[in-house]
């Protein structure tokens, strides 16, 4: 009897084992190229002023929550900026219009939407990519690409008391990325991935488009 339960646990063990390397052996994807990648990728050409900058109640450009607090000093009680402090103002604040780079939709924890992906090479055969978190988003879509295949994985940082970071691992999808534009340092793609995750009945998913230029590390 006891030969019999040793037995089992050795192979109850060698299955988990299996599957767990199985879950991340399949967080690979292969890639799809194409010489002109069809969709709509209209979303390039919108932009959005850094997080917390907006335009005030008197049609100027303030900034609330993300800037430095020198700048409440220039301000009346209702949120003015006082005239003779605005050269002043616009020196702490960043006022660039910072062009869209995804589109995407997904299911995961404390997202709330995104609209830049940052794009770096850091090798002559390797580029990693990673979704910009804010004050709502606190998941990104992590991708790193070589010539043939995607490593997607989501890397939750938690805001909520003791959960810290998480990632959670690809268990399928595809990508495809326009061959021409990646040869001119561009990544113009579509995607869309399944992700392992054992916490909730959703299924967790991220897809969605990318238009990037690849910035070289």
């Amino acid at each position: 009897m006891q030969r019999l339960t040793y037995f089992l646990v050795i192979v109850f063990g060698i299955f988990c084992g299996m599957t767990s390397n199985k879950m991340l052996n399949s967080e690979e994807v292969s890639l799809k190229w194409v010489d002109k990648l069809a969709g709509d990728f209209s979303f390039k050409d919108n932009w959005s002023y850094p997080e917390g900058v907006f335009r005030n109640e008197f049609g100027q450009l303030s900034c609330d929550g993300f800037c430095s607090p020198e700048i409440d000093k220039m301000k009346d009680e209702n949120g003015r900026i006082y005239e003779n402090f605005l050269e002043a103002f616009y020196e702490l604040v960043d006022t660039t219009h910072n062009f869209h780079s995804l589109k995407s939709e997904a299911w995961t924890y404390e997202w709330a939407g995104t609209n830049y992906i940052t794009v770096k090479r850091i090798n002559k055969d390797t580029v990693i990519c990673i979704t910009q978190n804010n004050a709502a988003t606190h998941s990104s879509l992590n991708l790193i690409i070589t010539e043939k295949a995607v490593k997607p994985t989501i890397v939750q940082n938690s805001i909520v008391g003791g959960n810290g970071e998480k990632t959670y691992y690809c268990k399928n999808g595809q990508m495809v990325i326009d061959k021409e534009l990646w040869n001119e340092g561009i990544i113009k793609a579509t995607f869309d991935f399944d992700f392992y995750q054992n916490e909730n009945p959703n299924e967790m998913y991220w897809k969605g488009n990318i238009y990037a230029k690849i910035e070289n590390e």
